[in-house]
């Protein structure tokens, strides 16, 4: 991972930049922000930044033993931490080498902890890093470096350390040895031990902008750069759902189809199809019934912004743009935010476990009322 891989976030890269080529880097760096924002990405370059022995252009080089090492998840200093289930009686992360090592290698710009749920077998889980885990940690950091300067630790979500490994862990960080650095991640900092916390230098990541993330899907997906902007405009700035809409391009296609159906049907107020319908969409499983009210709510904003005439503003699918045209003069200001809360309401209910049948079919009714205000 080279700092040129990750999007945005110029100042937090230049930060550690200057402290790894001044020498002065802090021996605990904690990278913290939204969920989505890539601080894994980070903590992954700096290690490869620091043991780089020929930077080029303020970038870990890429071709040097050091950063080959790192490339394919074998250097020999630099110790992983994450959150895992139990497994025996002292569970420590590297019983999931092979899991993690997956994880990593299907790609760490954005940090999806859903996908890690599914690698490790278990998405109702709650993994935590257990206390165990910081005697293994004890023994690594307490070895001399092997083949680098520094031997380095990536801690991810470190906020989901237990008491009992924050705790034993928190002299090794106040008194490391000097060849030691521990990079630490979090997506709830006030979650950190506040004695950790304190001896940490803190580095904030924040959310790359639309254009910043779909100038990446555009560059390594190959995709039109309006279809990436499409993706990634509904993601507000969290890296991770843009590229699960990456994923889900086959499934925002078939939102579309039925998000047209459902409007068409709301005007013509069928009520009998309109039913039907409903009952469709109630089909879909609890999270993709609520991406479908998402995906409804992004419809109808696109649209109301349609009407201004002031396409830099729209971002949209060529298959979207083409429906809007004839469609975006039903969505006005008497019912935009009406639909906007009738959708977000409905996404709320269903997460709340309501039933999905009653719910969206109170949805098509309603939205037959309100297309025609």
């Amino acid at each position: 991972m080279k700092f040129s891989d990750i999007i945005g976030n110029e100042r937090a890269i230049d930060q550690v930049r200057r402290m790894v080529d001044s020498g002065r880097i802090a021996h605990a760096l904690l990278f913290h922000g939204e969920p989505g924002v890539p601080k894994l990405a980070l903590a992954l370059a700096t290690a490869q930044y620091i043991h780089c022995t020929n930077h080029i252009n303020g970038d870990s080089c890429g071709v040097c033993p050091q950063c080959l090492q790192h490339q394919s998840l074998n250097h020999a200093d630099t110790f992983y931490s994450y959150p895992i289930t139990k497994k025996g009686e002292n569970p420590v992360s590297e019983d999931f080498d092979k899991e993690w090592k997956q994880f990593l290698a299907e790609g760490v710009i954005a940090e999806d902890y859903e996908r890690w749920l599914s690698i490790i077998g278990n998405e109702n889980a709650q993994p935590i890093i257990y206390a165990s885990e910081s005697d293994n940690i004890v023994r690594k950091m307490s070895l001399s470096a092997f083949t680098a300067d520094y031997k380095v630790l990536i801690m991810w979500q470190a906020d989901k350390m237990n008491t009992g490994c924050a705790n034993k862990l928190l002299k090794l960080i106040e008194e490391p040895d000097p060849d030691s650095i521990f990079l630490l991640t979090t997506d709830n900092v006030k979650n950190i031990l506040p004695t950790i916390y304190s001896r940490t230098q803190r580095i904030e990541l924040r959310k790359p902008s639309t254009q910043q993330i779909a100038d990446h899907i555009a560059r390594t997906q190959s995709i039109d750069i309006n279809e990436a902007l499409a993706l990634a405009a509904p993601a507000d700035g969290n890296v991770m759902l843009a590229l699960r809409n990456m994923d889900h391009g086959s499934e925002i296609h078939d939102f579309h189809q039925q998000f047209m159906a459902f409007m068409r049907l709301a005007y013509m107020n069928d009520l009998v199809k309109l039913k039907a319908w409903s009952e469709d969409i109630a089909e879909y499983k609890r999270e993709k019934s609520q991406r479908f009210l998402n995906y409804a709510s992004r419809m109808v904003r696109e649209n109301y912004i349609y009407n201004l005439q002031m396409p830099s503003l729209n971002y949209e699918t060529e298959e979207e743009a083409k429906f809007s045209k004839n469609f975006a003069r039903f969505i006005n200001e008497n019912n935009v935010e009406p639909l906007l809360k009738l959708f977000g309401d409905a996404a709320r209910d269903i997460r709340g476990n309501g039933n999905a049948k009653i719910v969206l079919f109170d949805v098509a009714i309603r939205t037959a009322t309100l297309i025609k205000k």
